[in-house]
């Protein structure tokens, strides 16, 4: 029974993240870009506080190992993370989005490389991690005329959007802080939000001009907001304590696929030759970087005797 509530878990976890990808896209027709992910995290936040505020014995850091983590955090797994996908977004799909997005694990295994040194990556590792980077090269397509004429700018921003994440999940690390990670989201959202929101009037200028208040919009922010965010990472934090790392890490290319689905779907995206291949190099990077722990989880998962 328990191996059936997580394959349902981890299934709608795949599509609230995979289709959140869409909602972003369909949001960003009413709602300047960062405006929109400051206010996303602001509704997150709270709700994240009151949960860790329920569920731990700790509701606020209280050292400043604790405080740094949640500063990280917010600098790059929310803010830097989300300011760079959400402007990305405006200029390419969801599904293209959601595979570049795919690439962090990746990414995260090359910032373990130079900044924890106990994590090294083998040769076969350093392939996988060519082979993620090719797979963003495909996406791209980087023709001199397209670098002149801007259009792989929107590929370029969310992959440093992945990027941003994957060095905030390394630095993180780093630091032996305690710290639930209920109380660690909560206000690492909060201060990502806070960032967003100066980020969005004094560098980028976004204007309330801008906002149109859409049945469309008020949708697509509350789903992101309550169900992606919140109920997201309820679901992954669950996840992440009876599955491992490896097996959620395959949340993150289960997603394109949904992404792609619910961007036909709904905003009559069509997914291109191009986005196939990049998801199929990024995945087998990934495959390569994570092969001795596969080949550990499947041989702890076989069965003994005949």
């Amino acid at each position: 029974m328990s191996r059936y509530r997580n394959l349902l878990l981890f299934l709608v976890l795949a599509v609230v993240w995979g289709s959140a990808f869409t909602a972003i896209k369909a949001g960003l027709e009413y709602f300047p870009p960062v405006w929109f992910a400051a206010v996303r995290y602001d509704i997150a936040g709270v709700i994240m506080l009151g949960y860790a505020w329920l569920v731990t014995d700790r509701w606020r850091p209280h050292s400043s190992q604790e405080w740094a983590v949640v500063v990280i955090g917010a600098l790059f797994m929310i803010a830097g993370y989300h300011s760079f996908l959400f402007v990305g977004e405006q200029g390419t799909t969801s599904a293209a989005a959601a595979v570049i997005v795919s690439l962090s694990p990746v990414l995260t295994a090359g910032f373990a490389r130079g900044f924890l040194p106990s994590e090294r990556l083998s040769i076969l590792g350093l392939i996988g991690l060519a082979l993620g980077f090719a797979g963003v090269v495909v996406l791209a397509d980087p023709s001199l005329a397209g670098l002149l004429g801007g259009d792989t700018l929107p590929e370029l921003l969310v992959f440093s959007a992945a990027a941003s994440f994957a060095l905030g999940s390394v630095l993180a690390r780093r630091f032996d802080a305690e710290l639930p990670i209920e109380t660690m989201e909560a206000w690492s959202m909060l201060g990502g939000a806070m960032i967003m929101h100066a980020i969005s009037v004094g560098l980028l200028r976004e204007s309330v001009v801008d906002i149109r208040w859409t049945s469309t919009g008020i949708a697509a922010l509350l789903y992101l907001a309550v169900v992606a965010s919140a109920g997201g990472f309820l679901i992954y934090f669950d996840l992440l304590d009876r599955l491992g790392p490896i097996e959620i890490n395959l949340v993150s290319y289960a997603a394109p696929v949904v992404a792609a689905i619910t961007g036909f779907l709904l905003l009559n995206e069509t997914p291109t030759l191009a986005t196939a291949i990049g998801f199929v190099l990024i995945l087998s990077g990934f495959g390569l970087i994570k092969a001795d722990a596969f080949r550990d989880f499947l041989t702890r998962a076989r069965p003994v005797g005949g």
